[in-house]
């Protein structure tokens, strides 16, 4: 019940604290990383940290959020120790397969001798994120910053300078003229490559007034003329002339609506004609393919049946030949078996071939008799041998027999020869 419990009272304190820290509690961490990350930055950290272990720089909110721990662990231990060498303590380098408890013992150590609180519990560390993080290493940055000498300062303000206010048009009054003179100048320049036939006919008119006013005189020309010929194709593409037709009107429109209605009915009456012809040919000979395919049913209605029935026999002999290859299969397999076991009989019978054939065998059988029979006579020997020991043991028993009978003292040297007797015959 109290390890059940404990988890619960963690979360009640952390809840307790953070609301009496504020609402931006949570939200700390982050300004405290990137205050860390300018910091960093006025230490030179890419050069001198980063890059004799290629690393890249850090992100703006690195050790704010959880991305890999081990990463992070190492990052925080290799800017830990750099930061600690760089306030002018000796602190050596640690490695990626450190012990970790130990790399974060030493790294508090010099925090607490620079110093700084550390009321926090070491584990939080091992994560290599978190506010403690951020904590541990903006108190080495400040050091590390008093060390070489930064101070912070005042900020200067830019002085600045009021601006002149400019009376502007309004642009509401000047839209009018502005748009009839646009429309005045573009009506000028699409005029400047055509001759308007008001002004050819004042022109015209001029030329006659004057030459009804000058005397009539019998006129000679004095130019020439290849000059005139070259002069009139220098100025005959200016000399053509357009009549401007409105396209606004609604009799323009009324006319092409007449126009297009008349090309219509033009078009569709010579249409209509190949259309009808066309659907007179396709429905002749739909009935044509109809009446065709009446026919030819009719015409093969009894090879239908015929292929019917062949289908239903090949539809049999199918199931049939399903059924004999399972069967075939069957056969198969104890034909495998039999196979199997006949050719294990015949290396037996090979084997017991090649021992009946080999010679080897009765010559040591023979050899073998011969030697029992030697054995056998030895044996004899030595059992002839005994059977006379013991007979002529018996037969001195007798003999001892019958003198105990005549004499009751048996004197030692008839017995003492006796027994040399059966010691040589044994």
């Amino acid at each position: 019940m109290a390890e059940e419990s404990a988890p619960g009272r963690r979360g009640e304190r952390s809840e307790e604290a953070a609301a009496e820290r504020g609402p931006g509690a949570a939200f700390h961490m982050f300004v405290l990383m990137e205050d860390l990350l300018d910091k960093l930055k006025l230490l030179s950290y890419e050069e001198e940290a980063l890059r004799p272990h290629n690393m890249r720089p850090l992100s703006r909110h690195y050790f704010a959020l959880p991305t890999n721990p081990g990463e992070q662990f190492f990052m925080f231990c290799t800017l830990a120790a750099w930061l600690i060498s760089k306030a002018g303590r000796p602190f050596e380098q640690p490695q990626e397969y450190d012990d970790p408890n130990a790399v974060i013992s030493s790294v508090l150590s010099e925090l607490r001798s620079f110093g700084r609180p550390v009321d926090f519990p070491p584990s939080k560390l091992k994560t290599g994120c978190g506010e403690q993080v951020c904590y541990v290493l903006d108190c080495l940055a400040e050091e590390a910053l008093k060390n070489t000498g930064f101070s912070w300062k005042r900020p200067a303000y830019p002085t600045e300078e009021p601006e002149e206010e400019e009376i502007t048009e309004d642009d509401a009054e000047l839209t009018l003229s502005k748009l009839e003179e646009d429309v005045a100048e573009e009506e000028s320049d699409n005029e400047e490559d055509y001759i308007d036939l008001n002004v050819l006919k004042a022109q015209t008119y001029r030329s006659n007034m004057n030459n009804t006013a000058k005397q009539e005189e019998i006129l000679q020309s004095t130019t020439d003329a290849a000059e005139w010929n070259l002069e009139v194709e220098r100025v005959l593409p200016q000399l053509k002339v357009t009549v401007r037709t409105d396209n606004k009107d609604w009799r323009i429109h009324v006319d092409q609506m007449h126009q297009h209605k008349d090309g219509i009915d033009s078009s569709l009456k010579e249409t209509r004609g190949y259309l009808d012809k066309l659907h007179n040919e396709i429905s002749r000979t739909l009935e044509k393919i109809n009446s065709r395919e009446k026919y030819i049913n009719n015409q093969l209605e009894h090879l239908v049946q015929e292929y019917r029935s062949a289908q239903a026999l090949l539809s049999e002999a199918k199931e049939k030949y399903q059924e004999g290859s399972g069967g075939v299969t069957e056969r198969i397999r104890v034909l495998s078996e039999i196979t199997e076991a006949l050719e294990k009989v015949k290396q037996e019978t090979e084997e017991k071939g090649s021992s009946m054939t080999d010679g080897a065998p009765l010559v040591k059988i023979k050899q073998a008799l011969t030697k029992l029979r030697q054995e056998t006579i030895q044996m004899d020997i030595q059992i002839g041998v005994m059977e006379h020991a013991l007979l002529q043991s018996k037969l001195k028993e007798k003999s001892n027999m019958t003198r105990d009978m005549h004499a009751t003292v048996i004197p030692e040297a008839t017995v003492l020869p006796s027994c040399h007797f059966m010691g040589q015959v044994l």
